[in-house]
């Protein structure tokens, strides 16, 4: 007999009054159908409409968690995370466009296939024409750059082992990448089709602001997969080709020293002194940068975001 999952389902909100209490509704019903231990997290990133006295007073039972200020989804995804407490963590988004009646679907196609993660994959997505151009353009560049193996790490719908976050704080628009960072990191990354619902409340939160903003996340993704434990790999090996193009101009211009030349006019003595002098601080540097990365893999990270209210409303009788 298959063990009953226990699940934590964490879903960032910022302004979804008129979506959230019939989002609530849904995933509840798929915990309680399906006999899951379960909570369901919800957090408030800095809403200024009536987001929080809907969850408080229509939806129960849930565990709400109250931002600041707008921190943005990575922010209020990581502060649900680390408040979960069950084996399998879930996100979705908290519009309505992520479907709750997939999480079983997730759960057991993670189970049977022994994954870490299972990302949903929208194949047919109900957003305007813009919003699918600017997705599909960043998930070709994801592909070429994170290289996670997946069709579309930017649907929220996921299912993790709680395990993966031991040890890893999210920040930027880093919550698309999270499967190709758990990937570097060793665990196993799976995705099936989900169903993607056209959003029937409130307006997009996607700009290309936060388009420009997971591009440079994905290159910090990048970088981190290539060099996060070895950055004088990198900068050790640039300097190496700048010492070398500077070797080779100061052996040219001693030939020309030699030959009587005059080298009142000539580049040759700057450019050498020019790619010798970067070659060296290219050196010192990734030798800084190395041991800057021994003192962060051994100190406690600061939180990017601040928590102003944790409240939990206790079980109400529903009509499921």
């Amino acid at each position: 007999m298959r063990k009953i999952a226990s699940i934590s389902v964490v879903v960032p909100v910022f302004n979804e009054q008129g979506s959230i209490e019939t989002l609530f509704n849904e995933i509840l019903k798929v915990c309680v159908q399906n006999k899951y231990s379960f909570e369901i997290i919800f957090v408030d990133d800095g809403s200024y409409d009536n987001t929080r006295e809907v969850l408080l007073t229509k939806c129960a039972p849930i565990k709400y968690i109250r931002l600041r200020r707008n921190f943005g989804q990575t922010a209020a995804m990581d502060a649900g995370i680390k408040a979960s407490k069950y084996e399998y963590i879930v996100t979705m988004d908290g519009d309505g466009q992520n479907d709750p009646a997939d999480i079983p679907k997730l759960i057991t196609y993670l189970e049977e296939n022994n994954l870490d993660v299972v990302s949903g994959w929208r194949r047919h997505r109900k957003d305007n024409f813009f919003k699918k151009i600017a997705s599909r353009c960043a998930n070709l560049l994801r592909r070429i750059i994170v290289r996670d193996h997946i069709h579309d790490s930017g649907c929220s719908l996921k299912v993790y082992r709680k395990i993966c976050f031991e040890n890893i704080n999210l920040y930027g628009e880093m919550h698309r990448f999270i499967p190709g960072l758990l990937r570097i990191k060793g665990f196993k990354v799976g995705e099936i089709v989900v169903n993607h619902r056209p959003r029937k409340s409130g307006k997009t939160k996607y700009t290309w602001k936060r388009s420009i903003k997971g591009l440079l996340d994905m290159i910090t993704v990048w970088f981190w997969h290539k060099y996060a434990v070895r950055p004088f790999h990198l900068l050790g090996s640039f300097g190496i080709l700048s010492l070398t193009i500077g070797a080779f101009f100061g052996v040219w211009t001693v030939i020309l020293f030699i030959s009587g030349q005059s080298l009142t006019n000539n580049f040759h003595p700057m450019v050498a002194i020019a790619f010798l002098i970067v070659g060296l601080l290219l050196f010192v540097f990734g030798l800084m940068s190395d041991m800057l990365t021994r003192i962060y893999f051994g100190s406690k990270i600061d939180m990017p975001y601040s928590i102003k209210e944790v409240a939990e409303v206790a079980q109400v009788d529903k009509e499921l």
